[in-house]
């Protein structure tokens, strides 16, 4: 069975955490949850809406989404597969159709959709539906799942306007969500709990100096679309 980069870092990462203590992996899951259910807003299930996105690794779609007013949540999960509740090492072996997504529970009186649009783009390469970055396979293309016929025509529209920036084709897809399987509890807010391991990771990825390849001033932002 072949593994992505990423989890072939993962699996070594793990080991070391349990060779120091196991911190995270054997804390409580109430100390876990508490931590993160405590940050996040509550919102009324009245102007609650959820948003799910692709961008390769799950861990790096949180943190842009965490950090805006409006977001009570965000689950690392996996979407656009045929397996019901897929495992992270099923899903990282290529063989399930799955990808990596990012769920945003977002107030949507607070925050628009279009604006979690502006923040996708500009967080991937949207160039590369091969993967992500060092990340590379099936499992880590970028997608923008649609909950609903307005955010697939907002998907769309958003996708015609960055089109319109470059002169290459975009490998991004924009696709009906047909189910979402939240990760394994050791994935979640794994930047916050493994800051470390998690900057590491990201900076040997090359993922921040590929977004400002291509995105310029507005990579990682939620800059508006028509401006590089």
């Amino acid at each position: 069975m072949a593994f992505s980069s990423r989890s072939l870092w993962l699996i070594g990462g793990l080991f070391l955490l349990t060779l120091i203590g196991g911190f995270y992996l054997s804390a409580p899951a109430s100390d876990v949850e508490s931590s993160s259910a405590s940050a996040a807003p509550a919102i009324s299930p009245v102007v609650a809406d959820t948003a799910t996105f692709a961008g390769g690794c799950f861990w790096c779609m949180e943190p842009p989404y965490d950090k805006i007013d409006g977001v009570a949540s965000t689950t690392s999960g996996f979407a656009g597969g045929e397996m019901a509740d897929p495992s992270y090492q099923q899903v990282a072996s290529g063989a399930t159709e799955h990808t990596e997504v990012v769920q945003v529970v977002y107030d949507s009186t607070a925050v628009s959709y279009e604006r979690l649009l502006r923040i996708y783009w500009h967080n991937v390469d949207p160039f590369d539906g091969t993967g992500q970055f060092c990340d590379r396979g099936s499992q880590y293309r970028p997608a923008i799942f649609a909950h609903d016929a307005q955010q697939q025509r907002s998907a769309e529209r958003s996708k015609e306007t960055v089109a319109a920036q470059f002169d290459r084709d975009l490998a991004v897809q924009v696709q009906s969500l047909d189910a979402f399987y939240a990760a394994e509890d050791y994935h979640q807010n794994y930047y916050q709990k493994n800051p470390a391991d998690y900057k590491r990771y990201r900076q040997g990825c090359g993922r921040d100096a590929r977004l400002r390849e291509v995105w310029g001033d507005a990579a990682g932002s939620d800059a508006p679309l028509s401006i590089r």
